[in-house]
């Protein structure tokens, strides 16, 4: 078991505050997104044994385990996070595996440099990834049905949404979604800005349903994707609820801290609420267009105390022990790879005492105990 020093992304949407007082330390007034907890080559963790990267690449089926090498490969297949988000995140969208292995090789033939600010693709996997909340957290997750955003939209009175609010009208209802959400990234630009702030100006004084989208625009004025993320469902989650992102399903935190656990991939598209690259066909062609509900999810419970976020994906497991007084200790022993991430009280880890926000790999196979009294979170993969 190795405890691991992990790396705090500066990201300007971060929150100043929220890490901070997690680790009980002091804000040091700089925003503070995120804390990487993994083997990705961009911040891997540090160990004593040198970095989780390095650690992996000597020994991968001593640390990782033959089954998991056999079905991932030789590396670690997830990367876990603690996210504060002070401001909204970028819209965005993730492929899935066999569009993240198209869409990679064809930049790689064209010769696109990886790091190219217009490069889609930085690696061949997808990108699945589960958000679990510690605090209260705000998101928007999948498209609403087309009716209801079409009665938000026209509830704002702005005369230039109203083709939006016709066409979402239309049938069947996933071209409809289609046709709006085109609309919105190809309108020209000073139109738009014209537009959002129009809207943006409604939606404070309003209120209500609308305020979410009054700080999406107070954080991106002018920015198409104000008017393309009334399309989303809105979703609070309170702590310990979750939501899964899917490939295909335009999403964006907008406010709290939580645990995130992804697939090791950087392959995002983004659909606004940022200055970077916006590619429209490409976007278009990786979105599911399916109105669905965002599917909150909540742990289910096991005998033995830990409480699962059941998903559809291998590369990844998350679930959590809730330690109360006098539960002894628990044997967490698995033959895959795993990191434990304490998240409230005091817990120990092997011969590691953790206190909030501080976290141990544990390789496949070694002994896993953990005992105290607070909340542990358990990532490791499915074989």
């Amino acid at each position: 078991m190795d405890r691991l020093d992990n790396t705090i992304r500066p990201y300007a949407w971060g929150s100043t505050t929220a890490i901070p007082k997690l680790l009980g330390v002091e804000p040091s007034g700089e925003p503070q997104a995120e804390m990487w907890m993994g083997a990705h080559p961009g911040a891997p963790s540090r160990t004593a044994r040198g970095t989780l990267v390095e650690v992996v690449e000597a020994a991968p089926e001593r640390e990782l385990g033959e089954k998991a090498v056999a079905k991932f490969g030789p590396r670690l297949p997830f990367l876990l996070k603690i996210l504060a988000a002070g401001a909204p995140l970028s819209l965005q969208v993730h492929p899935n595996l066999e569009q993240a292995k198209e869409g990679y090789a064809d930049e790689e033939r064209r010769g696109i440099p990886v790091d190219a600010p217009h490069r889609n693709y930085k690696d061949a996997n997808h990108k699945p990834e589960l958000i679990c909340a510690l605090t209260e957290f705000d998101g928007l997750c999948g498209f609403r049905d087309p009716l209801q955003a079409a009665d938000l939209l026209a509830g704002l009175g702005v005369d230039s949404l109203k083709p939006y609010v016709d066409l979402l009208h239309a049938h069947p209802e996933e071209a409809a979604l289609r046709e709006v959400l085109t609309a919105i990234l190809t309108a020209d630009p000073e139109e738009m800005r014209h537009t959002v702030t129009a809207a943006a100006t409604v939606c404070t004084r309003l209120g209500g349903d609308y305020a979410p989208y009054a700080d999406i625009a107070h954080h991106y004025p002018g920015d198409p994707g104000v008017i393309a993320a009334m399309l989303l469902n809105y979703v609070r989650l309170q702590p310990g609820e979750a939501l899964f992102l899917g490939a295909g399903i335009p999403h964006a935190y907008l406010n709290g801290l939580g645990v995130e656990i992804m697939a090791n991939s950087d392959n995002v598209l983004r659909c606004g609420l940022t200055p970077k690259h916006v590619d429209v066909p490409e976007l278009l062609r990786i979105v599911n267009f399916e109105a669905s509900d965002p599917g909150v999810l909540r742990p289910e419970a096991s005998p033995d105390g830990e409480e699962v976020y059941e998903t559809p994906i291998d590369e990844f497991r998350l679930s959590r022990y809730v330690l109360p007084a006098g539960t002894g200790v628990h044997d967490l022993t698995l033959d895959t790879p795993q990191i434990l991430l304490c998240t409230a009280g005091a817990v120990k880890a092997g011969e590691f005492e953790l206190a909030p926000g501080q976290s141990v790999f544990v390789p496949a196979g070694d002994k896993a105990e953990v005992s105290g009294v607070g909340t542990v979170f358990r990532a490791t993969v499915i074989v």
